[in-house]
């Protein structure tokens, strides 16, 4: 497709998105009355548009308000990286939108996860600390709305590195981290959840049962048989690219 397509983004996640979900607080179990509903996706770009040289977009902002999508191969890459919002994103208990293709993605689940989440997710979690600190320095507090999420986010780590699987909603501890959000728990206290769960996640490393490394090539055996199914059919994004291949073979004239 032409680089001048502004409406291309928008029709890929309308036409070819393959997995939709809800993240954010209302997939935590955290919602409040005033939580915005984010909604997460990823979309299998027709094979076609990946043969010229204007590539389809990785990712795309939209087109609905707080709506993100990945295009399938840039989400797994992410997700054997580790990324920690990636892994929640294919954990999500709230689908709202998955077909055959999709529910392959989500049959991969546990191909994504290895070792390598402990030093992600404490990587993530040390950054987000620093910020929360610098806050208190400035301000004499933090934005207890984040220090809520860094406790769920190693809680996660934690239990994912203990049990081998990715729990979301936080279940029982909902009254206790939503307390945090209100700044009901005083920061000494924060600090010391945080440097407790942080000490119990690296513990729970150095027994986890999850590989050292993803399973990449399960992963990428998947994502050659969407691309090579997405080249079998007619999509209405690439007429253009397809009459092409139809008229002319490799080589002629």
């Amino acid at each position: 497709m032409p680089e001048t397509d502004p409406d291309l983004g928008a029709r890929l996640v309308r036409h070819h998105t393959i997995y939709s979900c809800v993240m954010g607080s209302r997939a935590f179990g955290l919602a409040t009355d005033g939580s915005d509903t984010d909604r997460r996706g990823v979309f299998l770009a027709p094979t076609p548009l990946f043969w010229g040289f204007d590539k389809p977009p990785s990712h795309v902002e939209g087109p609905a308000e707080e709506q993100f999508s990945w295009e399938l191969e840039r989400f797994c890459e992410l997700a054997l990286r580790a990324n920690p919002n990636i892994l929640e994103c294919l954990h999500s208990p709230l689908v709202e939108q998955v077909d055959a293709t999709g529910r392959e993605l989500l049959a991969l689940r546990e191909a994504f996860l290895s070792r390598h989440t402990h030093e992600t997710f404490a990587r993530y979690a040390l950054s987000q600390r620093k910020k929360l600190e610098a806050d208190v320095r400035a301000h004499g507090a933090p934005r207890w709305k984040h220090a809520m999420h860094l406790l769920r986010l190693l809680t996660s780590c934690r239990d994912l590195l203990r049990t081998g699987s990715l729990t979301i909603d936080v279940g029982d501890r909902r009254e206790s981290l939503l307390a945090v959000k209100r700044g009901e728990v005083p920061w000494p206290e924060v600090e010391s959840r945080m440097t407790r769960l942080a000490a119990e996640t690296d513990e729970a490393a150095l027994h986890t049962s999850l590989p050292a490394e993803p399973d990449r090539r399960r992963v990428e055996d998947f994502l050659i048989r969407a691309r090579h199914a997405s080249a079998l059919q007619a999509h209405p994004d690439d007429e253009v690219v397809q009459g092409v291949v139809r008229g002319r073979g490799v080589g002629q004239p």
